[in-house]
């Protein structure tokens, strides 16, 4: 067996056993093996430093060790002294939330609760990337029966950060009115070790029932490479958690059933993804920067609850924040806004309710524009088109 293996499989014994030890009250032993499975963690974080997962890792230690704190504030030195006799204590795995209370991880935590409020409008530009959505997952819910060879289940978003992938999977659920399950791989990989299949399990089987009672419902996984990646030192929970993600989108798309469940993968590193799931995404969708166009549009909607002067020409700011992402452009409106705000402030205007602060103007925008740089590098984009061209599916 190897290190990482384990390193997990120590982790994952010190953490049920801590957690039962704690659920009957058995505090002092309970705090010495949670400080155990800290230690396990982090050595494996420190054994394999470019682990994709590590973040994960470490925020369990840091739950075990908040925990622990909690428990000193009640635990006796005899209970301390005692504890270090005994390491650890045979019996039944248990699993436990945050507060200490017996419990898995319920896939209501896997849910967006409030439903996504955003509509094809807010989505600027974007048109081939709308256009193949739609095909995809809209038409097929509104007309199942012109669909006689099915209809894809698993779309790929790729491109730029900040380009607007989440965005058009929340506008594609509000359209539909879907169930959204929005999970990234901190939501998935369960703080308590050893549940994160039974997540991927449970988030899917909630998925088909609200499918089957007639709700469409989207499976949203952002960082999708930090998940299904490929990875030169995988640990065993991964490559579980891989193999049951990859059992389950077989299931959505081969029963046969014209069950409205659909996978929509956001990643801003294609080129890390297992080629496993490359191929389970019928739909590899570039979502690029934008255009002159899309960028113009995007000042327009970003200005429009701003107080600008009349010297400011949205079509020239367009052109300067050539390379810029959406979230780049809107940075630059927001940013603007705050330093008037805070010159306004300065000024001691303020003060008075009745003030109101001056009007932007061109150059309050050209100084935030001079100062910012594109958040995406050519080289980047290249990296993108490459793969576009060797991969594309839209």
């Amino acid at each position: 067996m190897s290190a990482s293996s384990e390193l997990e499989k120590a982790a994952t014994a010190y953490a049920l056993d801590a957690v039962r030890l704690d659920k009957q009250g058995q505090k002092g032993r309970a705090i010495t093996l949670y400080q155990k499975a800290i230690e396990s963690l982090l050595q494996l974080v420190q054994l394999y430093p470019e682990y994709g997962l590590n973040k994960v890792y470490v925020q369990r230690a840091i739950a075990y060790q908040e925990r622990i704190k909690a428990l000193q504030g009640s635990v006796s030195s005899n209970e301390m002294n005692q504890a270090s006799n005994n390491d650890s204590d045979g019996g039944g795995a248990a699993t436990m939330d945050g507060n200490g209370n017996g419990s898995g991880k319920p896939k209501e935590e896997l849910v967006m609760t409030e439903k996504p409020k955003v509509n094809w409008a807010e989505v600027v530009g974007l048109d081939t990337a709308k256009k193949a959505v739609k095909e995809a997952i809209v038409y097929p819910v509104q007309r199942p029966d012109l669909f006689p060879l099915g209809w894809p289940r698993g779309i790929l978003l790729f491109g730029p950060p900040g380009c607007g992938k989440t965005l058009l999977a929340a506008a594609v659920a509000t359209e539909i009115d879907a169930n959204f399950y929005s999970i990234d791989a901190a939501s998935i990989m369960s703080k308590w070790l050893g549940e994160a299949e039974q997540n991927v399990a449970k988030l899917f089987g909630s998925a088909r029932k609200s499918a089957t009672d007639g709700k469409p419902a989207i499976v949203f996984v952002d960082e999708l490479d930090s998940l299904m990646g490929t990875h030169s030192n995988e640990v065993g929970g991964e490559i579980r958690v891989k193999n049951q993600f990859l059992k389950e989108m077989d299931g959505i798309v081969d029963k046969g059933k014209a069950l409205h469940v659909y996978v929509i993968g956001a990643t801003n590193k294609p080129w890390d993804l297992d080629w496993a799931f490359i191929r389970r995404f019928q739909k590899r969708i570039l979502v690029p920067l934008a255009d002159h166009t899309t960028r113009l549009s995007m000042l327009k909607l970003y200005s429009s609850n701003l107080q600008i002067g009349s010297d400011v020409d949205l079509h020239e700011l367009a052109r300067l924040a050539e390379g810029f992402s959406g979230s780049d452009i809107r940075d630059v409106c927001q940013s603007a806004q705050l330093k008037l705000i805070g010159e306004f402030f300065e000024s001691g205007q303020a003060m008075d309710k009745e003030a109101k602060p001056r009007s932007l103007t061109m150059g309050d925008f050209r100084q935030i524009l001079e100062e910012r740089k594109p958040s995406v590098s050519l080289d980047m984009l290249s990296m993108y088109n490459r793969w576009f061209e060797a991969f594309k599916a839209l």
